[in-house]
């Protein structure tokens, strides 16, 4: 990621599809081509601009080939590199550096699921796994509370702090008319919540639902001329550290330490410089692993850190602003869905839920179970 050039491109258009549960007979595609179709009206330019397209998802086994023919265009990049939630931060550097290489002009990032309309089971198979299948796990419940329980020996990690986080997200979706989620939580209700793997509860998980949407990038000059304020793209990186959670080297440390490493070196910046932060929050103890990974408060403190509202609205670090995958959205792979809060933030487009201060927001990208780690670091105009 070295040669990504700092500022060099940004995200001119962001926008969601429909989601929570779709209308009947809406197939991921009709999500793909609806969110492109409003990120792409969100900027002011048209189909017939898109030179570079990027999608990945589970309903479609080529699916970068399936919305080319679905748009009915013939893009002259593409990419559709898979790595669970996470691919749509990889996406971002791959289209940064495609422009850079002025192999495209204006690339669009996009995904869609109805995993809730059709079934989780029906959106994603599981694959094989000799040394974990026989035991039966549910996945990816329980390859996540085997890292939540390892973090609560080694470092006195609470159920109460996991559902600090569980609870946070939902003071932040209760201010965001797109969630979900509408009614509030408090600890003792998470802890209540009927168990699913332990030391999870049903609350302690993410949604399931179904949406998508894209965003669209381009060079930090065409971005400038377009209708709203230029995301600029000030830094990215990744971390892939394991597939299958009996082969994670550390379960108390994920690749988001070298993500975001990497992300702040290119960025120039560092965690304290951050306004504003949107991680992938498929169970509570991810939210508490990322902070530490990158680098917001040592590790091991991520529980003590989440707790006392800190992450919640009024809290000390704005974190999931729009509610997470935990109460707003969570359609299978939430990495796109983040990216657009992001830049919404920077925008100061965000209503009830709108931070004061939002010039620098990290953006971290999960996939797998923790395997596959991506950090996107973006800034408004002041930044650059």
């Amino acid at each position: 990621m070295d040669g990504l050039k700092r500022g060099a491109a940004a995200i001119a258009g962001a926008a969601e599809s429909d989601l929570g549960q779709v209308a009947d007979g809406m197939s991921p595609m009709d999500l793909c081509a609806q969110g492109i179709s409003r990120a792409l009206a969100d900027c002011g330019l048209a189909l017939k601009d898109v030179d570079g397209l990027f999608c990945a998802m589970t309903q479609q086994r080529m699916s970068i080939v399936s919305l080319i023919e679905y748009l009915g265009i013939a893009p002259k990049f593409i990419g559709s590199s898979m790595t669970g939630g996470s691919s749509f931060e990889f996406h971002v550097a791959h289209a940064v550096a495609a422009i850079q290489a002025g192999l495209c002009n204006v690339a669009v990032i996009a995904y869609g699921s109805t995993q809730r309309s059709v079934g989780r089971k029906q959106a994603s198979q599981r694959e094989v796994n000799p040394y974990e299948t026989p035991f039966r796990p549910f996945l990816p419940a329980s390859a996540y509370a085997l890292a939540a329980s390892r973090h609560m020996h080694q470092y006195g990690t609470t159920r109460e702090q996991l559902a600090a986080v569980a609870v946070a997200a939902r003071d932040w979706a209760l201010l965001n008319p797109a969630a979900w989620e509408k009614k509030p939580l408090t600890i003792e209700a998470v802890l209540a919540s009927r168990m699913i793997s332990y030391p999870f509860t049903v609350r302690d998980c993410c949604l399931v639902t179904d949406g998508g949407g894209a965003i669209v990038i381009t060079s930090a000059e065409r971005a400038k001329s377009l209708k709203k304020p230029p995301a600029y793209i000030l830094g990215c990186g990744h971390g892939v550290t394991h597939m299958n959670i009996s082969s994670m080297p550390d379960l108390t440390v994920t690749g988001a330490k070298a993500a975001g490493e990497a992300a702040y070196k290119i960025a120039k910046l560092s965690a304290k410089d951050v306004d504003v932060v949107e991680l992938y929050d498929a169970f509570t103890v991810n939210t508490i692993l990322f902070l530490e990974d990158l680098g917001f408060c040592r590790k091991g403190e991520g529980g003590a850190f989440v707790s006392g509202g800190n992450i919640a609205p009024k809290g000390g670090l704005p974190v999931n602003t729009n509610g997470g995958g935990l109460s707003y959205c969570h359609p299978g792979m939430y990495g796109l869905l983040i990216l657009i809060e992001a830049v919404r933030q920077l925008r100061g487009e965000c209503g009830a839920r709108q931070v004061a201060k939002h010039d620098v927001a990290m953006v971290h990208g999960n996939g797998g179970v923790l395997s596959a780690q991506a950090s996107v670091i973006l800034g408004t105009g002041a930044t650059v």
